[in-house]
């Protein structure tokens, strides 16, 4: 493949294409859900194909096929092209860019796991999806449903481009997810869940705290104790935040904000604020697509769909904002440098700036220490999305929480809504824990541009934040 895809580079510069990158995926799904005693979906599918963008004048044109033909291939190239020199003549946004070195990819890009999800059958997937259903069933109360999944993404990505670039490297993510809903002695409904994804191979889920049945066992237990729980009370209280909702906060309230093709355009109110004070020093957001996984989990990502190496990116350091996230022709435009963040779905989009893995930087908290610093007010732990605008307006609703008064957590809260606007809360953020956690998945992902779902990785530490908003409906 990686002949055809130098061939596409070759045919689309005689073309007289500026730039050509060529793309294939050769990727593999497999989603299973199970509610209650029935099996909802076993899907197996796949996205295989060429896809090709082509630049002139800064300007350029998209095509792609699922066809391995020669003669297709040839095809989406012209169109390509013929695309770019149309729309070059009435654009009124041109993102030239430079020509950079070579990139070529190692071995140890691919991700190096255990047991590769394509290593076991499907009935041992449905096992695992069984055996965490019924632990669910028994560490729960009450239970009205119990929805369990199982997904994995996995295979090659090659990258061919006009820089003479040759990337050829195996993505691959695996998520196992359960949630338990029990219903109260008053009728309304409660939620527990638990799960584990993340580019993980299959040995992730033989560790003792990420079984099935441990799993299944968190996602029931939970529910329980949130049969018993009080209504969040409304209003403005200090917040102690868990690592996955500060991740979704980072990724969905700012992350998005800082995406170059809304800087360029104008329409983030992060707009020629770089330089500027928008947090308090405990306050800093990184983006990088090579975390360490063993140690804190996310997402793998060593190159963009651009090729670009998916380096750390500082977007806001110390409460000050240094970078926005780009790809190559809005880092040009904006004068920073390229910071890997161009992503598609698959072959069949374009790619555009989208985020790697989002989070928040550690501070120097123990859990403990936490606690007795929030005080008085809401531990808030996991979501269950909730809504963004445009402005960094938020509304997010927390699965569970406890109330906190003098340092002790008193009993545990249910309808957790936190709102706001991220410019506010960041302003407002006191302190970390010391530990990082990251956290990504098949079911979710990110969405942007008609391209949806995105694998891509969030979190941080707990974090410690004064005047968070509570009450309402996410």
């Amino acid at each position: 493949m990686l002949d055809k895809l130098h061939e596409c580079v070759r045919i689309g510069e005689e073309l007289g294409a500026d730039f050509v990158e060529a793309r294939y995926d050769d990727l593999t799904l497999r989603a299973l859900q199970r509610i209650d005693d029935i099996w909802q979906d076993i899907q197996v599918k796949s996205r295989m194909g060429f896809a090709i963008t082509a630049y002139v004048d800064g300007v350029s044109g998209f095509s792609f096929t699922s066809s391995t033909e020669m003669k297709d291939i040839r095809s989406i190239v012209e169109k390509a092209y013929k695309m770019a020199k149309a729309s070059s003549r009435a654009a009124k946004l041109k993102l030239p860019f430079e020509r950079r070195p070579a990139v070529k990819s190692q071995k140890s890009d691919t991700p190096n796991v255990k047991i590769h999800p394509r290593d076991r059958e499907l009935n041992h997937k449905i096992d695992m999806v069984n055996r965490a259903v019924e632990s669910g069933r028994e560490h729960g109360e009450n239970i009205r449903s119990i929805r369990t999944l199982w997904g994995e993404l996995y295979g090659p990505k090659m990258l061919v481009n006009s820089d003479g670039s040759e990337i050829d490297w195996e993505f691959l993510v695996a998520d196992l997810r359960v949630s338990v809903t029990s219903k109260t002695d008053s009728g309304a409904m409660v939620v527990g869940a638990m799960g584990q994804g993340g580019t993980f191979g299959l040995e992730e889920y033989d560790k003792e705290e990420f079984t099935p049945e441990k799993i299944g066992e968190l996602a029931g237990s939970r529910a329980t104790e949130q049969l018993k729980a009080k209504a969040c009370p409304a209003g403005k209280f200090r917040a102690l935040i868990e690592e996955i909702l500060v991740g979704v906060l980072a990724h969905e309230s700012f992350g998005h904000l800082s995406e170059a093709d809304f800087i360029v355009t104008g329409g983030s109110p992060l707009t020629e604020k770089i330089g500027q004070t928008l947090g308090t020093e405990q306050a800093t957001i990184v983006d990088g697509g090579v975390p360490d996984i063993k140690k804190y989990g996310g997402l793998w990502l060593p190159y963009d769909d651009q090729g670009i190496a998916t380096n750390q990116t500082t977007i806001l350091d110390k409460g000050v904002l240094k970078h926005y996230l780009h790809n190559r022709g809005t880092a040009s435009k904006l004068e920073q440098e390229p910071t890997g963040n161009a992503r598609a779905v698959s072959f069949v989009f374009p790619p555009i700036p989208r985020m790697t893995n989002t989070y928040f930087l550690p501070g120097n908290l123990n859990d403990d220490e936490a606690i007795e610093q929030l005080g008085t007010g809401i531990y808030a732990i996991q979501t269950s999305g909730g809504q963004v605008e445009g402005d960094g307006s938020f509304v997010f609703k927390a699965i569970r929480g406890y109330w906190v008064d003098n340092g002790e957590i008193q009993y545990p809260i249910r309808e957790v809504a936190l709102s706001g606007n991220i410019l506010d809360l960041l302003s407002n953020v006191e302190g970390g824990t010391k530990e990082l956690k990251l956290r990504s998945g098949y079911f979710g992902g990110c969405g942007k541009g008609g391209q949806a779902p995105l694998p891509c990785g969030m979190g941080g530490p707990k974090l410690l934040i004064n005047e968070v908003t509570f009450g309402g409906e996410a």
